[in-house]
């Protein structure tokens, strides 16, 4: 009985272990994405390419709108987050999360000025 009480703990303890490397393992956000930006006034797809070493991310977001802009971020487990400063001075702040290896879902706040919805799809 005492065997088997240590074997569940022991299990139970690896568990979480296990769920963060795979966690890890599926927040490599490096490569080309295909984003939409969902909002009332309709859907804007720009591409992003984001570049992770480690916890840090880099990249560029590059619209018809607003055309090709740089930005810096952070990734911490699944979760990740990215500031486009537009040129007209404007911040649009996108945090999001790792659906799978090639998808990523999230919200971006205009600023202070509205939000939207977004998803995001690893081009192949």
């Amino acid at each position: 009985m005492r065997r088997t009480s240590v074997a569940i703990v022991a299990a139970a303890l690896a568990l979480p272990a296990s769920l963060l490397v795979a966690q890890r393992t599926l927040a490599d956000l490096t490569g080309t994405w295909n984003f939409a930006v969902v909002t009332e006034n309709g859907t804007g797809t720009p591409t992003v390419v984001l570049k992770q070493q480690g916890d840090s991310l880099s990249g560029s977001y590059e619209s018809a709108r607003m055309g090709l802009i740089n930005f810096k971020g952070s990734v911490k487990g699944n979760a990740f987050t990215f500031v486009v400063n537009t040129g007209g001075g404007a911040a649009l702040t996108f945090k999001g999360t790792v659906v799978d290896a090639d998808h990523v879902k999230g919200d971006v706040d205009f600023g202070g000025q509205g939000s939207a919805s977004f998803t995001g799809e690893r081009r192949k």
